[in-house]
């Protein structure tokens, strides 16, 4: 008996545990990153700070976060995830404790602007989803998608509940427990779970086809670039890549304006918060069934067809939010925007994959969503800015929606193909 057990263990592909791990990471990063809007009108009401002014301090933040997700994807190339993920916590965790107790905007600035976002390219996504493409060859897009639903079910299950803990004992306590508990969690799964490639297991990537021979494994393990594979100069010469960066910029530009402001701007129409954040975890949980969707097509299809229907959705979706505002189309609102909200997560390094090899996924991916969280950490400050000055979101709607069908003809021009140094 003892050794048809130990049998059984060794049986489960290595991978399948860094999947999980990756999951319960982004299930606390993701719920936490989310909290903003919920603290978004306790923050206006205490200090007496405008929508313009916080969200001044969310463009800094996703600023700061984006480049570090340049750096979180180099040094991951180069040394591996541990101690990225478990530096990035630090600086995460500790971020959000720290805003139990501020009492001036320079304070929050700092601590959420700066401190949070420093960390935030190590605990988020894209790191992720890069490390996921590695331990998986097999239905490479449904395994991303299967690690990233953690970011999917952390907003449906913490929005609320972190919600609730802001209703009963105040933002200051929630932050300072919710950053304890990542602090503590993330940091044991990255030291004694996340492993970063396959080969320093002596194993292949799930599904691999070819038998190796012993002397093939350690050639492998040796020389793991491959020659043919872009690096990110030559992937910048090719127009695919620019065009790959524009309709980034226009999703991230979305993402964050409707996650930042859902909850603001559902409460103006005499909604309460607990509904709004409902709503906000909705959006949440239907980015779970995107992403359970678009992985899984994306083996069959490819990656653009996908991405291009997430724009066409969201053009649909501004349209309709343009028009009526009732708590009807808000939760229809929420749940369709939520169903397109992380299909480029999964997909994002794998296209790139595709387009340039995965030897530079890292960093190359890295580039790219920098690209998509600056716009979403600027149109969500324009957000509220147009907000202050008018009084409605109005005109930065009608701009997202016709962005967004600027999206589609990027997305469609991107020949999705291994390309080649020009």
């Amino acid at each position: 008996m003892p050794s048809k057990k130990s049998s059984l263990k060794l049986n489960i592909f290595y991978g399948w545990y860094v999947l999980a791990a990756s999951f319960v990471i982004l299930f606390f990063t993701s719920g936490v990153r989310f909290s903003i809007g919920v603290v978004f009108k306790p923050l206006m009401w205490e200090f007496g700070w405008d929508r313009g002014l916080i969200s001044l301090a969310f463009f800094l933040n996703m600023t700061i976060y984006a480049v570090s997700l340049i750096f979180a994807g180099k040094y991951y190339d180069r040394y591996g995830p541990k101690w990225v993920i478990i530096i990035s916590n630090v600086f995460v965790s500790g971020g959000f404790m720290s805003l139990a107790f501020i009492n001036t905007f320079w304070q929050f600035f700092i601590f959420y602007g700066i401190i949070a976002a420093i960390g935030m390219g190590g605990t988020t996504v894209p790191l992720y989803a890069a490390l996921l493409s590695k331990w998986f060859e097999k239905s490479r897009g449904l395994a991303v998608s299967l690690g990233l639903t953690g970011s999917s079910i952390g907003q449906f299950v913490l929005v609320p509940a972190f919600t609730r803990f802001v209703l009963e004992y105040g933002w200051r306590i929630s932050y300072f427990g919710v950053g304890l508990v990542m602090l503590v969690i993330i940091s044991a799964l990255a030291l004694f779970v996340i492993k970063g490639d396959p080969h320093d297991l002596n194993l292949q990537p799930f599904g691999h086809q070819k038998e190796e021979t012993e002397g093939e494994k350690d050639e492998n393990k040796t020389v793991r670039l491959k020659p043919e594979d872009l690096n990110l100069p030559d992937a910048a010469k090719t127009y695919s890549f620019w065009f790959f960066m524009a309709f980034m910029f226009i999703c991230g530009s979305g993402d964050f304006l409707v996650t930042t402001h859902l909850i603001p701007l559902v409460t103006d129409y005499n909604i309460s918060p607990t509904t709004a954040g409902n709503m906000l975890a909705w959006l949440g949980l239907m980015s779970l069934v995107g992403i359970l969707i678009a992985g899984p097509v994306s083996d069959k299809i490819g990656t653009k067809t996908p991405i291009a229907l997430t724009f066409l959705i969201r053009f649909l979706l501004f349209i309709l939010i343009l028009n009526y505002q009732n708590l009807f189309s808000f939760y229809v609102f929420a749940c369709a925007f939520g169903l397109t909200l992380l299909i480029t997560a999964p997909l994002s390094p794998i296209l790139v994959g595709k387009l340039y090899g995965f030897s530079h996924v890292g960093l190359i991916s890295g580039i790219i969503t920098t690209i998509h969280h600056l716009a979403g950490g600027f149109w969500t400050y324009l957000g509220g800015e147009v907000f202050d000055r008018t009084g409605s979101y109005r005109m930065v709607f009608i701009v997202s929606a016709i962005a967004v069908l600027v999206a589609v003809l990027c997305t469609l021009v991107v020949k999705e193909k291994k390309h080649q140094v020009a």
